[in-house]
């Protein structure tokens, strides 16, 4: 299978956030982010390179956002996570523009991975 130039690269970083209006206007004045609401729980963001989110969905973890990387087989990564000694701490499931599993890694940083479709 030939991957994609994507295929296993950090793709997104997400912040859980308390509050999600002030997160969105902080970013914004800050640093001139431009933000897309998916309603009242996500908003993400693009700082010209790199893309990320905002979620009220969780607990805030300060110091501690979600890095989320890219895969083109999502099945495929996690047995290799898992194989390499990782543990899956959230099962995959959909979310809009795809499909994500959290892991653990032997450390205990956690670290999820999506797949469009």
């Amino acid at each position: 299978m030939t991957r994609s130039e994507n295929d296993r690269r950090i793709d997104y970083v997400e912040f859980v956030v308390a509050d999600l209006a002030r997160a969105r206007a902080f970013y914004e004045a800050a640093f001139g982010w431009t933000m897309t609401d998916y309603g009242p729980q996500y908003c993400a963001f693009a700082d010209g390179r790199l893309e990320g989110g905002f979620t009220t969905q969780g607990t805030p973890k300060p110091g501690g956002p979600l890095i989320v990387l890219y895969a083109d087989d999502l099945a495929a990564i996690q047995a290799s996570i898992e194989a390499a000694g990782g543990r899956i701490v959230q099962p995959a499931f959909d979310f809009p523009g795809g499909r994500r599993f959290h892991f653990a890694d032997p450390d205990g940083y956690e670290l999820a991975v999506w797949t469009k479709g």
